[in-house]
């Protein structure tokens, strides 16, 4: 595992969704072109997981360089054609490790090609998910269209592979998004256009606004809460959501 990249996708994180910063910029510039500086000969952003795909990591690197202004980029629309290619037969994504039945431990060695006859994750589809929703053609695609068709089927389930497989961490939130969560998963299915008249996004609102504090903040489990202002954040969030649904939070 390269833990340079690792970090240096956490502080794009933190650049683009906590301030704003586009390709404008130079230490932007620079982030981004660290981890486009990983791309493998197949398209994919590689060395988080060592020598093997990681189709979150790539998608939520891409996340992040299209709304610094890199949507256009060749490099980008490579890595697009590669989350398209690794697919599974369901239309959704996972880790090709997984899929094989392997340790995420085994890092080295040759590469591993995905079994595509296996299901989707939800955690690595809903983060796929996200750099579709946040391209501009990318959202209106038929990919996008069926992943949030399966994301949104799966809400409050358990993921049918062992990293993080328990239903409770879709209530475990952060923000810049990091995993796939009822916010994060909200976010995506909103900007690709699905309808708020789906029971399950109607089911997650309802459970945020039973969380909504009067003061306007919510009582969320918080993952990597290094930020004191994180439920200011997740709040932001939230009222993003429903004002791209059209409706209030569900009383």
């Amino acid at each position: 595992m390269q833990y340079d990249l690792l970090e240096t996708y956490r502080a794009l994180g933190e650049l683009v969704e906590k301030f704003g910063l586009t390709r404008r910029h130079p230490a932007l510039r620079q982030a981004a072109e660290v981890m486009l500086g990983s791309q493998a000969p197949d398209g994919d952003l590689r060395g988080i997981y060592g020598a093997q795909y990681s189709p979150n990591y790539t998608a939520g690197t891409l996340e992040l360089l299209i709304k610094a202004g890199y949507a256009g980029d060749a490099r980008v629309e490579r890595s697009f054609a590669w989350l398209l290619e690794i697919r599974q037969q369901d239309g959704g994504w996972a880790v090709p490790l997984r899929t094989r039945g392997m340790n995420l431990q085994r890092l080295g060695g040759p590469t591993v090609r995905p079994d595509p006859s296996r299901p989707f994750s939800h955690l690595i589809t809903g983060i796929v998910l996200r750099a579709f929703a946040a391209h501009p053609r990318g959202r209106r695609s038929s990919a996008a269209r069926r992943a949030a068709g399966l994301l949104g089927g799966r809400l409050f389930e358990a993921d049918v592979y062992p990293d993080r497989s328990d239903p409770e961490y879709w209530t475990a939130f952060s923000f810049p998004f990091w995993f796939t969560d009822l916010i994060s998963a909200l976010d995506s299915l909103s900007r690709v256009g699905w309808s708020a008249d789906d029971g399950n996004v109607w089911r997650a609102m309802q459970w945020l606004a039973s969380r909504q504090r009067p003061d306007g903040l919510f009582d969320l489990r918080m993952l990597r809460a290094r930020d004191r202002h994180l439920p200011e954040w997740l709040a932001l969030a939230i009222c993003r959501v429903t004002q791209r649904f059209g409706l209030p939070l569900p009383a």
